[in-house]
């Protein structure tokens, strides 16, 4: 680090002062620009000096970037870290020190007070950033044309088989059907998630300081919280979404929002708990139990993490909001053409070619870059503009959902950046408290009790969305994934290690979407009359050939 600042400084020393710097100093008659005997400069030297300077300046232009991309975001995460430990008396622990390893007391200490844990600041999402700049807006062009193109090659297709302009949309139409069963779902949800957890957290707060058994007292109403979170959030609206049979993407809005309400009643409770346990400990009159508006911003904020108070913007950009969902629907379109001209062709014969190595192969390969296309489209679509969209109608300041994860050289950084908002959630309430009841010897057990959680709750949403269990996903997250964690970790930071990235990040993608497609048309095509338990999660798509 020292040797390369040295080398820049030189670098930019060089090019202030110039080559022919000595020259100059020897003989005093250069130290201006030759003029010939009229007057006039002699416009060849002042173009070639331009050019060597512009030469030099194209020299610098790497080294600038690479020191500005390397060491800015470090800069400020070490002066909040530092700014935030003045402020408290040097004892603060800070995320930051946590992962860095510099605490050396027991794991014990990590449960920390709320406000010690995730610090939120007004910050614009990093997208947002790069788009200001020409170069990399015009990637986000790129992908404009690229569905103008799906559109227009849809358009002549479908004139050259019907003989006129087809513009349907029979499988969004399909997709998100009965979806009043979906609004009703919703309302259901949300309103018991407005009331039972706040009445029953409220009622245990303001008991528990004059109970006479305050571990009774709070055994009875953790039940019943479990009773809630497992039974009503839990069971209602999977027995909802299969008793209706719902189609695919109508599932996926209740089972994310299932999903979503669960991590937003835990965090709420296990934010709050301690508070009113501190508060009873100290005798203090006032019990600490946040305001029903409070924790009615909670569950419509794009956090996952709960806060009394978070950082607000002065105004709401209503132009920003609808440009924001804009998108959304764009992306969806484009996921729609995406599976109409990429999936639908390759999918909708498997019947006809029995299943082999060599068919299995070739889906994979074919199914790269659709699955890379869904992929990316899925992440602009809900990380970036439904995030930004709810932030800027709650005037929500922070808008870090996501980070660079694109330039990550390793699995973990990866894991942390693309999806920061599950990340924290995952890291506070599930890894960090894995370790307070343990010691920091078992790091590696409570990463792997992490990468389980996780697995589990995606392949609970795939089974559900997709009404059959193949667990394609839970092998590769829970084996693979974890396995690149260990072996690719943070200390792997050559280009080439984001090239391995990138490149098992699509064979991955292009393995999900053909072995989940294979099974989903393979149900469609074969179906049974009478399926037992054992058909939903007996792979269908390696013998349907034989099932008519």
């Amino acid at each position: 680090m020292v040797g390369e600042e040295m080398s820049l400084r030189k670098r930019l020393s060089k090019s202030s002062d110039g080559p022919e710097e000595k020259e100059d100093q020897g003989n005093p008659a250069k130290q201006a620009p030759e003029t010939p005997s009229n007057g006039q400069v002699d416009v060849k030297e002042i173009i070639a000096k331009k050019k060597q300077l512009t030469a030099e300046a194209e020299e610098l232009k790497p080294y600038f970037m690479k020191e500005v991309g390397t060491h800015f975001d470090d800069f400020v995460t070490n002066l909040i870290e530092k700014s935030v430990s003045l402020d408290s008396g040097g004892s603060t622990l800070t995320s930051f020190s946590v992962l860095g390893g510099v605490n050396n007391h027991r794991a014990k200490d990590l449960r920390a007070p709320p406000e010690h844990g995730k610090i939120f600041v007004v910050r614009r999402s990093l997208l947002d950033e790069l788009f200001e700049v020409d170069h990399i807006r015009t990637i986000y062009h790129m992908f404009i044309a690229l569905l103008i193109l799906f559109i227009l090659s849809t358009l002549v297709v479908d004139y050259i088989d019907e003989g006129r302009l087809v513009l349907e949309f029979n499988l969004i139409y399909y997709a998100f059907g009965q979806f009043p069963v979906v609004i009703c779902t919703w309302c259901a949800m949300f309103l018991s998630t407005l009331s039972v957890p706040y009445f029953l957290f409220q009622h245990w707060a303001r008991g528990y300081s004059k109970s006479s058994h305050p571990v009774i007292h709070s055994l009875f109403h953790g039940f019943f919280l479990m009773v809630f979170q497992i039974g009503i959030l839990g069971f209602g609206p999977t027995y909802i979404v299969l008793a209706y049979t719902l189609p695919p993407a109508s599932r996926c809005i209740v089972i994310f929002e299932q999903i979503r309400m669960a991590m937003k009643v835990h965090s709420f409770v296990r934010e709050n708990v301690p508070r009113v346990l501190t508060s009873a400990k100290e005798k203090s009159k006032t019990v600490p139990v946040p305001t029903v508006n409070q924790y009615l911003y909670f569950l419509f904020a794009p956090t996952l993490i709960y806060r009394d108070n978070y950082p607000r913007t002065p105004t709401i950009r209503w132009s920003y909001v609808v440009m924001q969902f804009a998108q959304v629907f764009g992306c969806l379109f484009y996921m729609y053409y995406v599976f109409e001209r990429l999936c639908a062709p390759l999918f909708r014969n498997i019947k006809q070619e029995p299943f082999s190595a060599r068919v299995l192969i070739l889906c994979v390969f074919n199914s790269i870059l659709p699955g890379v296309l869904g992929l990316l489209l899925t992440f602009f679509a809900f990380l970036h503009c439904w995030l930004n969209a709810f932030a800027e109608m709650l005037r929500f300041g922070d808008r870090m959902f996501y980070k660079d994860w694109w330039n990550s050289t390793s699995y973990s950084n990866y894991y942390r950046t693309w999806n920061v908002v599950v990340h924290d959630w995952l890291y506070y309430y599930a890894y960090r408290d894995f370790l307070w009841f343990f010691t920091k010897r078992f790091k590696s057990a409570a990463m792997l009790a992490v990468f389980a959680v996780s697995a589990v709750v995606h392949e609970y949403a795939i089974a559900v969305c997709l009404s059959f269990f193949y667990p394609v996903l839970f092998v590769l997250f829970m084996f693979f994934g974890m396995a690149f964690n260990f072996i690719v970790n943070d200390s792997r930071k050559r280009p080439i290690w984001n090239v391995m990235m990138w490149t098992s990040l699509f064979a991955g993608q292009g393995v999900l979407l053909c072995f989940y497609s294979q099974e989903w048309y393979a149900r469609q095509h074969c179906p049974l009359k009478n399926p037992t338990f054992l058909d939903y999660i007996r792979p269908r798509s390696w013998t349907c050939r034989y099932v008519f």
